[in-house]
Order: C-alpha cells, then structure tokens, then sequence
C-alpha cells in the first residue's frame, strides 16, 4: 500500500500507542512514522456502550499526547503532523473485557470463547496537531471458535502475552490460529488498527489542511 503522504507540508505521522501488533500494521501499510505513548487512567473513563468507551478513551489518549508535543524537539510546530491514538475492548455475551487483572480472569475469559464466539470493537483517531482538527471511528469483528483445550490455554498463561491485551485475546497466535472457526471482519482490526478506518481517517485528516 503505498503512502498517502506526499505533501511537503506533512512533516511526519506519530502512533501514538506502544502496540507492537499496530506498530507492524502501520508499516506494513508502507507508512513511516514515530511512536509516542499516552499515559492516562483509562480505568476513570467508562462509558455505557464499547462504541463509546473506545472512541472517548482513544481521543483521551490523543489529548494527553497533545499536551506533551510543546516539549517535545522532534515535533515540528510549524507543519502538519498526524497522530493516531487507538483504543481496543473485546465484547463477550454483551459484557465489555478490557485487560486481564490476573491470570485466573485471563484463564476464565479464554476459556468462555471455546466452541463459542465473541467480538472485538477497536476505535481510530486521527488527530492534526497543527490545527487541532479530528476524526474517529469504529470497527467491530465477529469471532467465532472452535474447541480450545485446556492444555493449550495453560501454554497461552505460561507465555503471559494474553494477560497484555483487552480480553486476553489473540487470534494471530499460533496456538489459537487454528482453532478460530471464522472471522467476520479483518484480522488487521481484531489486532488493534483497522486498515481500512485507519486509510479512510487520514486522508480525511489530511484533506483539512
């Protein structure tokens, strides 16, 4: 995919998140850009629908981002820049899942997707930092399961990068790779940074400048 940056007056594209799996979808989509994390309570921003709660807490992240920038050399001032901020919650039998709080609710949650399914909703937002103009959507995906024996579930434990991730869950993983039944949706979103909403929102930020 190549870059829809080619305006001199774009100085750079900033992720603003410490995901690898976004970190590897954003340069894959052949874009090159700089990292910056937010450090916010996401615990203190709850909203009644996972729609809303990943948008406000998406665009929490991008506000406290925004108040680092003025410190920040490597920023630019006097040209546009991009920043993408993301947010991720896993919706099971209409129950949000953020992170894990421990192992034993880690275990719990991939236990209840096996030979069942649930959905992972994931906010974008882009944010033009010279002129403070935003946009932000929402992309939702259906999963749905095979059996997942318990040995497997152990493994997944004892490894402990489900513990990092919103309902413990990862489809890409070769252990859960093949046991995932179907997929309604992309594999890009159900890893944090939808492709499609990702495109679609930049070049909509860009076109604002």
């Amino acid at each position: 995919m190549m870059s829809i940056f080619r305006s001199s007056a774009l100085s750079q594209l900033i992720l603003g998140s410490s995901s690898i799996a976004r970190r590897q979808i954003l340069t894959d989509m052949g874009y090159q850009f700089t990292l910056m994390s937010a450090d916010i309570d996401e615990k203190s921003i709850r909203k009644e629908k996972p729609e809303e709660l990943v948008l406000a807490l998406a665009e929490a992240k991008a506000e406290a981002i925004m108040q680092r920038i003025p410190d920040d050399d490597n920023i630019e001032q006097d040209k546009s820049t991009l920043l993408i901020t993301c947010d991720q919650v896993v919706v099971y039998e209409d129950a949000v899942r953020e992170k894990p709080s421990s192992v034993e609710e880690a275990r719990e949650y991939i236990r209840g997707y096996s030979n069942g399914h649930t959905a992972t909703v994931s906010s974008v937002v882009v944010t033009n930092l010279k002129t403070g103009f935003r946009k932000g959507g929402v992309d939702r995906v259906e999963i749905y399961f095979n059996e997942i024996p318990e040995e497997v579930i152990e493994k997944l434990i004892e490894e402990g990068m489900v513990l990092k991730v919103a309902g413990a869950l990862l489809i890409e993983h070769p252990l859960i790779l093949p046991l995932v039944k179907e997929v309604v949706g992309t594999t890009d979103s159900v890893m944090g940074l939808p492709k499609e909403l990702t495109e679609k929102l930049l070049k909509e930020v860009l076109a604002s400048t």
